[in-house]
């Protein structure tokens, strides 16, 4: 069984959006979890753009980093700078993969603008997330 944590700084969007597809994508017997180095809760927007794809993550909450859960995964990835240089120690058995992504919910304009950043980001999340999976699996 292979365990993942995704982690970003508040795991409102970018660690939850990445939970979500690996859970549809992954094999049922893996262990997918997400976390912050803070938290700020399931940001609406995520819930929304991956709901397009079909992947629901509106009962997802905003979660700070389990150390255990960290010390015992196969590979952490991080989606953002502020996870990594914040990331507690992990022993060399854990794999690291960082993914610098921008925080969407940072993203200004209209409405829509916005949600094309969100989107953005989404479908940059699902393509590595695919590719994660299939190199592990």
């Amino acid at each position: 069984m292979t365990q993942l944590y995704f982690l970003c700084t508040g795991n409102s969007c970018r660690s939850q959006m990445a939970e979500g597809f690996a859970r549809q994508m992954a094999p049922q017997d893996w262990q997918i979890a997400s976390a912050g180095v803070e938290q700020h809760g399931l940001n609406p927007l995520a819930v929304k753009v991956m709901a397009e794809r079909g992947v629901d993550i509106s009962q997802h909450l905003s979660k700070l980093i389990d150390n255990d859960y960290l010390q015992h995964s196969d590979m952490v990835v991080t989606l953002c700078g502020d996870a990594r240089d914040k990331c507690p120690m992990t022993p060399p058995t854990v794999a690291k993969r960082h993914w610098p992504l921008p925080d969407p919910a940072q993203a200004t304009g209209t409405d829509e603008e916005v949600l094309a950043v969100f989107r953005q980001v989404r479908d940059d999340i699902e393509g590595r997330v695919k590719e994660l999976i299939q190199t592990l699996s």
